[in-house]
């Protein structure tokens, strides 16, 4: 469980127990944890960790196999994914999912439609175009891209269309933002737009991260925790976690130098 955190902040997640198999494999086993609005929660570990998989039970993609998930107290694991969706719980994914034929602001308008559901017509008839473009809009703005919003997302470029995915889950008027990897295949100077994205958007979200980017995690992250073979290891702030010497037996094993 998390400790060291203001008695202000409100818990956004909870899992309690939360345990995933795969037949004889415990791809995740006995993980509680909670996530406060407001903070950013690093999750890190070694390949196979169950980071993904922890990542896919929050948003509701997979079903736990025994354990609890809690959003603002209320469980929650046993209802339907598009529901996970429409209670504030957004998620991004290590490979970018956007529509590369349409332009930016087009993609955030999708993700709007697809939050509240039905057709694209059935939404107009709900929203007029301008208040859907002002909601797109926005998001772009919150993640840098609003000089963009007319371009066609196949001509940004990469990093440019992990802000879009972003941004496209933060059109459905999210509470908590699920990222995988956001900064994955990133050279420096786009890491570091990601970075100074995230920094801002801590300010308003609970954001649970997944990122193999070291550096960036240690900058980031409010909480953070370690996971090894689907377990939990340890759950600190930074400078806890970079001093505890589990972490750097079990997940460290290629040397102290990653902290």
């Amino acid at each position: 469980m998390n400790t060291q955190v203001s008695l202000d902040l409100q818990v956004m997640l909870e899992t309690q127990g939360l345990c995933k198999y795969w037949g004889g494999l415990k791809a995740l086993d006995d993980i509680s944890l909670q996530f406060f609005d407001k903070q950013l929660h690093g999750i890190v570990g070694p390949n196979g960790a169950g980071k993904s998989t922890l990542l896919n039970l929050l948003c509701g993609h997979y079903k736990p196999t025994r354990g609890s998930i809690l959003h603002k107290g209320e469980p929650i694991e046993t209802i339907k994914p598009w529901a996970f969706a429409r209670r504030g719980i957004g998620r991004s994914f290590q490979k970018t999912n956007i529509y590369p034929g349409a332009t930016c602001l087009e993609n955030c308008c999708v993700a709007v439609q697809r939050r509240m559901g039905g057709s694209f017509n059935f939404l107009r008839s709900r929203y007029t175009q301008k208040v859907l473009d002002e909601i797109a809009t926005e998001a772009l703005e919150k993640v840098g891209l609003g000089h963009r919003r007319d371009v066609v997302a196949s001509q940004i470029s990469y990093g440019e269309q992990r802000q879009l995915e972003i941004a496209m889950v933060l059109a459905t008027a999210p509470e908590v933002l699920l990222l995988d990897e956001p900064m994955a295949g990133m050279g420096h100077e786009e890491s570091q737009l990601i970075i100074g994205m995230l920094n801002k958007l801590k300010r308003e979200y609970c954001i649970v991260l997944v990122e193999h980017d070291m550096d960036a995690v240690f900058e980031l992250s409010d909480q953070l925790t370690v996971m090894v073979d689907g377990q939990h290891l340890t759950t600190g702030s930074v400078d806890q976690v970079r001093d505890d010497p589990r972490v750097k037996e079990a997940y460290l094993g290629q040397g102290d130098e990653v902290f």
